[in-house]
Order: structure tokens, then C-alpha cells, then sequence
């Protein structure tokens, strides 16, 4: 990406954060970033950093628990959105899906910008679209060397001048229209896009000192605003022969000369648009879009409730006993409002109290957390046949390929072999890369296809990983020709009805898996078991290693 329109990006910003509403900012921590977010200071709003875990009460407002206490009567404090404010989100491809909608309400409201420092490591990653959707600019700093970079030079002077000079800026009357037809071609469905684009192009003018905007405002304002909003749509239909011609334009049509005055060349929007993406930036973001829209999209394991460890949720009401963990603050932000009506309730009775503080049982606050497992791998191969050897080298290469990103991903690995009549856990579930490569050194192959017996030991596996806490998926690589039984015998019609029955099994339990054709043509009877056991069907003949593992993260949510 150009440093000169990166500076761009950030003077329109600093221009009109409120209308623009903010900037999705990928990039990893680093001096290079430090660099673009050290011009946010210019912006005409207070600088206020966010938390992916922020409460509500820090968003909204709430009770002042120590004032409170104090004066004896509720005191609230003013939560961060009360006022205007620029809005600085770390860890934004963390950003849970509640508050990502709370941001979203509130740049609605033309009170807020939201600057989203996304540090995502991997395609399908990143930030919520309810977010990326409302905000006007994309920077990505991948690949931005120190050496190329400079400091960003903000003219308070300059920007004060567009600032006053920004309300007076009017838009060419078929502006609007342009940019809709432009953001129309280029596959962006939402309508928030085209509306960004004439906020954009009203602070170019103003800060190239003119009123009125221009053909170059609106095509710099379509390239920083529909760049990384862009999808490569299909192919067009051949036009059909019968199709009668268009009727003669009328004596109300406009003329050749009209046209030409009052059109914009919504085509020049387009390749402006075009011309600003990186050559693998349209099918990154498709990818990502995919997968996050996908079920389990997340890449992480099954999350779980309760109230022992875990990230923090928000506390509810509950009772002491059954081992639940008192959540203090909540307790008492919940007694405090009611400590004057109590105390003269208690000085009004009976019995007199001393008590700094009168709590009652509907006041006590239970702590919650949410616990993410980890998520374990099971391979179950075919070890079988002439072709053993390749199939499992392959095997051995996809499973060292996952292990070397499990350290970031908290993954583990298993391998179930099954060959001759029986199956074996050549490798438990682990993470440690050392050990995957000493048990896999010395795996035989050759002999029957027990391909049943695979499936019902990663049944027991999966069945055993998720008992010890972790989300297991199964990942069966065979050629199908299953020809040994359970019971050992070479019958491959019993060989089919025991693998028919596992693959219901392994459905009946909701594990989820995958079903990798490795025949060097496409078995129907893998991909109708695939079917029972409700999994995907892969056909993959002689596919290497990497090819192999990066169908399985696609496949798996990752």
C-alpha cells in the first residue's frame, strides 16, 4: 500500500471522523503501525481505548460504587459513549459479537468514530462485518517496511481550514447515483458504502480549499472507500439474439451534448476502485467472509459455561451454596441504591442495625466466565494397500503442517491407523511437533482395509478427547474399499454394513468430521457415507501434503 495514501487516508479522518466513521486498521503490532496510529492525535475528538472485554456499565454508565457508598445516596458515572469521542479498539479480531452490535448502534449516531486495530494472523480472521461495514477506510500495513515509511505529517492549520471549510461543500447533483452504480459493479451490496464515498469526497475538496466536489474527489473517494469492499462478481451472460432492440428515445430524452454535462463516468469509479487492491486482496477477503459466515467459522472450540475459570461474563443474580463464586462489585453496585429506603426501614422497626451496609439475598451477584476448549485433530488413515506409503506420507505431512501453527491455535493432533484387520492410536492427542515426527518415523502399511474398525477407534478417540475437555473432529482419509469386517473376517458386505452403522454413530454423537476420497478416481460409496455421517466429501487424488492441509482448514472453520 502507497505511505502517500495512507496519509491521505488519515488527514480525511482527522477531516471528518464523525461522517467518514472511522478506519479498520490491519496491521500487527509494531513501530510501523505506531507510526499511522500517532497521527489519530489530530483528530478533533478525544481519543478514548476500548477492550474487547469492556463492560457495559464502562460503555453506558452505571452506579459509582465507592461514591455511592460514601454519600449514602446513588451516584452514577458518565460511561465512555456519553460524549463524542474517537473511539480506539485493541484486538479488534477478538471483539465478541455483543459488543461489536453495541459499536455498531453507536456509530449510527453521528457521534463517534471507531478506529479498529486489527492484528489478525490468518485469512478468515478479522473484524465483525457489522463493524468493517460501517467504517469508511481499509489500511493494511503488511508488508510496509520501516525503510518505506516516513513520519505522518498532520498541519493542524490545514485541517482546521477544511474543517470550516467542509459544511459549505456541496456534491455534484448525480453524484450520488454514480457511486451507488459504481459500488453496484463492483459486487458491494451495502448501501452504507456509497454514502462513506460522498463523506470521503466532501473532505477531499475541502482540503484541496474548494467547495465544490469534483470528478477526481469522487474517484479517490470510490479507490480509499470501495477498495477493500469489492468482489469479483460473475461472468455475464451472452446477450440473447431474440432480444428485441431498445425502443427510440422520445423527444424528452437528452441529448448527446446534456448527457455528457450532467453524467459522471461511474467506469473511471470502477477501475480507480480496481486499481487500488492488491493482487490477492479480492480472494483473501472473499475467503474470510466465507469462513466467518460459516458454522463454527471461528476456529476455536466449543465454548462453555460456568462459574469456576474462564473469560468473564456478566454477573447474575443467584443464591450462595453449590460451590458458585460471589461476584463482590455486582453485589454491592446492586444493594447500594437501596441502602436509604433499608436504613430507615431498619430504624423504623423493631430491631435497630448497625450495618455499614444492608445486603439482601436478591441483591447477591454470581459470577460467570465462558471456557473456549481446545480443539483436537483426529486423522483417521487408510494405511492399506500398494499405495500405502504415499497416503501416509501425505498424512505425515498435513498433520506436521497443523502442528506448526497449534502453538497459535491451541490445537491438538491425533492419528488412528488401520490396516490388516485391526486399528491403533499411532499418535495420542499432543502438540509437540518432536514427538509427532518420532511416532510417525517408523508407521507400516500394506495389508486389508478394516476401514470400520478406523471408524469406530476415532469414534473412541474423539469420544475419549472430548471426555478430557477438548472438542474433537475427525478427519478420515481412505481409498473405500473397506474389506474387513469388525469381527476380523474378509467379508466386504459386512465390512460395508459395520462402516454404514459407525458413520450413523459418529452422527448420532454430533462430532463433527470430514471425509477425504484419497482414490485416484471419486468413490460414490465414500461420498454416501459421507452423507450418513453428515460430513463433507473431499476427492482428493494424489494431493501433497500442504494441498491436503489447507483443504482441512478451509473444511474445519479455520
Amino acid at each position: 500500500m502507497d505511505w502517500d495514501r495512507i496519509n491521505l487516508a488519515l488527514q480525511l479522518l482527522a477531516i471528518d471522523p464523525q461522517g467518514i466513521k472511522g478506519l479498520w486498521l490491519r496491521a500487527r503490532s509494531g513501530a510501523v503501525r505506531d507510526r499511522v496510529t500517532a497521527a489519530l492525535d489530530a483528530l478533533p475528538l478525544p481519543l478514548v481505548r476500548l477492550h474487547p472485554g469492556i463492560a457495559d456499565d464502562a460503555l453506558y454508565g452505571g452506579l459509582d460504587l465507592s461514591a455511592t457508598l460514601a454519600t449514602g445516596r446513588p451516584v452514577t458515572a458518565r460511561g465512555v459513549l456519553s460524549q463524542p469521542a474517537a473511539l480506539v479498539l485493541t484486538m479488534a479480531e477478538r471483539v465478541p459479537p455483543g459488543l461489536s452490535a453495541r459499536l455498531a448502534h453507536a456509530l449510527d449516531t453521528p457521534r463517534h468514530c471507531l478506529i479498529a486495530l486489527d492484528e489478525a494472523a490468518e485469512d478468515g480472521e478479522g473484524l465483525p462485518a457489522s463493524l468493517s461495514d460501517r467504517l469508511g477506510l481499509f489500511l493494511d500495513l503488511d508488508g510496509i517496511a520501516w525503510s518505506d515509511t516516513s513520519d505522518v505529517v498532520m498541519d493542524t492549520n490545514t485541517l482546521e481550514r477544511a474543517r470550516a471549510l467542509l459544511a459549505q461543500v456541496t456534491l455534484p447533483p448525480d453524484a450520488a447515483s454514480a457511486l451507488t452504480r459504481a459500488a453496484a459493479e463492483l459486487g458491494i451490496g451495502s448501501l452504507r458504502a456509497p454514502l462513506l464515498a460522498l463523506a470521503a469526497a466532501r473532505a477531499l475538496a475541502a482540503l484541496s480549499g474548494r467547495t465544490g466536489v469534483e470528478d477526481a474527489d469522487l474517484r479517490q473517494a470510490a479507490e480509499l472507500v470501495y477498495g477493500h469492499r469489492a468482489l469479483p462478481l460473475p461472468e455475464a451472460a451472452p446477450p440473447d439474439e431474440a432480444e428485441p432492440p431498445p425502443p427510440d428515445p422520445g423527444d424528452d430524452a437528452p441529448t448527446e451534448s446534456e448527457s455528457e454535462s450532467q453524467s459522471i463516468p461511474e467506469d473511471m469509479l470502477i477501475e480507480a476502485a480496481r486499481a487500488a487492491l492488491p493482487a490477492d486482496l479480492l480472494a483473501q477477503l472473499t475467503a474470510g467472509r466465507a469462513a466467518r459466515a460459516a458454522k463454527g467459522a471461528s476456529g476455536t472450540g466449543a465454548k462453555r459455561g460456568g462459574n469456576r475459570r474462564g473469560r468473564p461474563l456478566p454477573s447474575r443474580p443467584g443464591r450462595l451454596g453449590s460451590g458458585a463464586r460471589i461476584d463482590l462489585v455486582a453485589t454491592l453496585r446492586a444493594a447500594a441504591p437501596w441502602q436509604p429506603l433499608r436504613r430507615k426501614a431498619a430504624q423504623s422497626g423493631t430491631t435497630q442495625s448497625d450495618a455499614v451496609l444492608l445486603v439482601r439475598t436478591s441483591d447477591i451477584r454470581i459470577k460467570r466466565f465462558v471456557e473456549t476448549s481446545d480443539r483436537v485433530l483426529i486423522f483417521a488413515v487408510d494405511a492399506s494397500g500398494s499405495s500405502a506409503f504415499a497416503r501416509l506420507a501425505e498424512a505425515k505431512g498435513a498433520v506436521e503442517l497443523l502442528l506448526a501453527a497449534a502453538y497459535a491455535r491451541r490445537d491438538h493432533v491425533a492419528l488412528v491407523a488401520f490396516r490388516g484387520t485391526t486399528a491403533e492410536v499411532i499418535l495420542p492427542p499432543t502438540r509437540s511437533l518432536v514427538q509427532t515426527k518420532r511416532r510417525l518415523a517408523g508407521l507400516p502399511g500394506g495389508g486389508g482395509t478394516p476401514l470400520a474398525a478406523g471408524m469406530r477407534l476415532a469414534l473412541a478417540t474423539a469420544t475419549q478427547a472430548r471426555a478430557h475437555g477438548l472438542t474433537p473432529t475427525i478427519a478420515l482419509l481412505t481409498d473405500g474399499r473397506g474389506n474387513i469386517a469388525l469381527d476380523g473376517s474378509a467379508n466386504r458386505v459386512q465390512a460395508e454394513e459395520d462402516a454404514a452403522r459407525l458413520a450413523r454413530a459418529i452422527r448420532a454423537t454430533g462430532l463433527p468430521a470430514i471425509v477425504i476420497d484419497t482414490a485416484n478416481r471419486p468413490q460414490p460409496g465414500l461420498a454416501a457415507m459421507a452423507r450418513l455421517m453428515d460430513a463433507p466429501y473431499l476427492a482428493l487424488p494424489r494431493a501433497d501434503a500442504r494441498r491436503l492441509s489447507g483443504v482441512l482448514a478451509a473444511a474445519l472453520g479455520d
